[in-house]
């Protein structure tokens, strides 16, 4: 932290020309980040801020109004203070117009009885700020290889906030967009306390910026995201405003979690990773033209140009019972996939999207036909697939463009997500064994639902947490319902006249018509999604 003035007035070389506050003594506590000594009464405009002006006064205007002018100017620039060396210009005190304007700007306004050498000042001063510097330099290199190594060994959540804990000694938690915590340690504290009412709690604090200190919770909030999509915070718990050091850990933390997610990957064969590379580079629009991905595809042996495409998203199921670990097991099913397509001579790109499904973009010959295709894929993949161990297949729509194909692998991801947990033994599953709740709940990390329910209810949510209201539950008994409103008021226990304002008031906090048939719709997609966040968070 850089000095304060009270600090500049307890150096030696300060100490020694008798310094005597005579106005602003409760801004003394105001940073330093640089002393300047200047003696001409136009110096505001070569100041930016945070300067200790030193000056003899010798060359100030002797008009009352101009000497108030250089105090207001000074103050207008956030100058730290100012020191008057007392015996040149200014014999035993300041004029009465300095004083009362520096007391009116509340600018920090100190004499020096005695004469002084300003060198001796300034080089004090500035030693002390560089010697914090340097400090705060060490400490940000040693935070930069602590994270950096955290980094490269691809660390969990828990593991990057245990670290920051350690580093701070405070409690630090990561939540997602629905203010649902995600990772939390708590330094020693008891987690029930630390978390309990934390929806609410946590509704409340929204900083304007992306690294910011809340004071009236003591929080400091980093927003947690890469390329442009934020997806969570990083909240650490302070007794006091944060360091520059604090700082510079919530940041680097932060941006240590957005590259874990980016590069989250298990270990594959060489093909596997190519193929998978390119499958990413498709869904992700790394590839500047859709022509580069099709070179790319046409470089490994599989064709994508004049062809139908389809994507298809394998999962196993309860893959944690059978011998192997997951992730093991998941690359044994993409190495068992690519060879059954070989074998099918269905040249195909198979490769992992992530830690849980497989992906594959399988292009047929324009006369194919899909479902024979993805019947023969199954059952073949099925015959030489490991007994006891069972997997899905879900397959998204056939696309007859490259650009096209990220949309279809969505299908199929969600399609194997809902399928995965109740699987009936068909041979593959389409995007219409889905229904509203299954999408949402598939969809409930995805920050642009939690953007739209924080969007639809954020209000609401937030009065009820304010007051301890019941207005959210009235909401959803409404609609419910089907927006009948004797129905509801029945349902709600309410007499109509009681039912009615509460729904008047629900119009107001929301600024929407209850009336309305979209604005009811999209207010109970938001619940449903609402309720996805907070089942998968018990």
């Amino acid at each position: 932290m850089l000095p304060t003035i009270s600090d500049v007035l307890s150096l030696e070389t300060v100490r020694r020309g008798n310094p005597r506050v005579v106005a602003g003594a409760d801004r003394l506590d105001s940073r330093v980040r640089w002393v300047h000594v200047g003696e001409i009464a136009d110096i505001a405009h070569l100041l930016r801020g945070g300067e200790l002006v030193l000056t003899t006064g010798v060359a100030l205007p002797e008009d009352p109004e101009k000497l108030a002018a250089y105090i207001g100017e000074l103050s207008a620039v956030g100058a730290a203070g100012l020191v008057v060396e007392l015996g040149r210009r200014f014999v035993r005190e300041l004029p009465r117009a300095v004083v009362k304007a520096a007391e009116e700007h509340g600018l920090p306004l100190i004499v020096l009885a005695r004469e002084t050498p300003f060198v001796q000042i300034t080089e004090s001063v500035h030693a002390r700020i560089i010697d914090i510097q340097l400090e705060e330099l060490r400490a940000s290199e040693q935070l930069h290889e602590v994270f950096t190594e955290l980094s490269v060994e691809g660390a969990s959540p828990a593991e990057v906030l245990a670290q920051v804990s350690r580093l701070s000694g405070r409690p630090v938690l990561l939540e997602n967009l629905a203010h649902q915590v995600l990772a939390c340690e708590s330094a020693g504290r008891d987690t029930g306390v630390l978390l309990a009412g934390w929806e609410s709690r946590s509704r409340a604090v929204a900083p304007h910026e992306r690294t910011a200190y809340d004071a009236s919770s003591g929080w400091l909030v980093t927003t947690v995201g890469a390329r442009g999509q934020d997806w969570g915070r990083l909240i650490l718990l302070c007794d006091a405003p944060p360091g520059p050091r604090e700082m510079v850990l919530a940041e680097r933390a932060a941006t240590t979690l957005a590259l874990g997610r980016l590069l989250e990957r298990h270990q594959e064969s060489l093909e596997r990773q190519a193929h998978g590379t390119i499958i990413t580079g498709i869904l992700t629009h790394a590839y500047a033209d859709p022509d580069e991905a099709a070179a790319r595809a046409r470089a490994v042996g599989v064709p994508l140009t004049g062809r139908k495409l389809v994507s298809v998203v394998l999962r196993l199921v309860d893959p944690v019972d059978q011998a192997l670990d997951g992730q093991a097991l998941l690359g044994e099913l993409a190495e068992a996939t690519a060879s059954v397509c070989r074998d099918a001579k269905l040249p195909a790109l198979v490769g992992a999207l992530d830690q849980d499904r497989v992906g594959v973009l399988l292009p047929l010959p324009p006369r194919t036909q899909v479902e024979p295709a993805l019947t023969a894929l199954a059952e073949r993949l099925r015959a030489m697939w490991k007994p006891g161990s069972t997997f899905v297949l879900a397959a998204g729509s056939a696309v007859e463009s490259i650009r096209d194909v990220r949309r279809s692998f969505l299908e199929a991801e969600q399609v194997a997500d809902v399928a995965v947990r109740q699987p009936d033994g068909r041979p593959y599953y389409r995007l219409p064994d889905l229904r509203l709740r299954g999408l949402l709940h598939l969809l409930r990390d995805d920050a642009r639902i939690q953007t739209f329910a924080e969007r639809e209810l954020g209000p609401l949510l937030a009065h009820d947490a304010q007051r301890g209201g019941d207005l959210t539950r009235i909401l959803r008994i409404y609609l419910d319902a089907g927006r009948n409103k004797a129905v509801a008021a029945q349902k709600a226990h309410l007499s109509r006249p009681a039912f009615y304002d509460r729904l008047r008031r629900l119009e107001r906090i929301l600024d929407t018509d209850l009336d309305d048939v979209e604005s009811c719709l999209s207010l109970h997609v938001a619940l449903l999604a609402l309720e996805s966040f907070r089942r998968e968070n018990r």
